[in-house]
């Protein structure tokens, strides 16, 4: 098996389906959008004590302030998944928490 064909299957199913939101950019938020391949440390609490990797499947750009349900794989993959659904939502981070996501499932 290549690394591609991994890779492929991998990102054909997320780890969690989440609601997310990016806080504007005039309350903390990123200056600019997220863009396909843009990951993150994700937090289940809104300190940054333990994380996990996330890279949010996008197909298109994602602007500061905008929600979306999209799903999301982890580094990680059931260790990370397991540590955030012990809550309904988790934190993104980036020089400061700049987004939450609800689990949908």
């Amino acid at each position: 098996m290549t690394r591609e064909t991994v890779l492929r299957e991998r990102l054909a199913t997320p780890d969690l389906t989440p609601e997310l939101y990016l806080y504007p950019t005039e309350a903390g938020g990123r200056k600019g959008p997220i863009k396909l391949g843009w990951g993150c440390p994700c937090s289940k609490e809104n300190s940054l004590q333990q994380g996990w990797d996330g890279y949010p499947l996008l197909q298109s750009e994602m602007m500061p302030g905008e929600r979306r349900r999209l799903g999301f794989v982890f580094l990680s993959g059931a260790e990370a998944t397991l540590a955030l659904r012990l809550s309904d939502r988790f934190y993104l981070w980036e020089g400061g928490f700049i987004g939450e996501a609800e689990i949908i499932r």
